[in-house]
């Protein structure tokens, strides 16, 4: 799990880079997936520790 965070964060880094004409979709599946997966743990963990689930 860490190297695949460590190729989400590089990837974040790298999306902004000059010579890039065109949008890499694997990245930015990877990004969005990474961001979604990270939102939903969270609300997780808030629901968690509110007792609300």
């Amino acid at each position: 799990m860490r190297r695949f965070a460590m190729k989400a964060l590089f990837a974040v880094l790298n999306l902004d880079r000059a010579e890039w004409t065109r949008i890499d979709w694997d990245r930015t599946a990877i990004v969005v997936s990474t961001a979604v997966t990270l939102g939903l743990v969270a609300l997780y963990v808030v629901g968690k520790a509110t007792s609300r689930w």
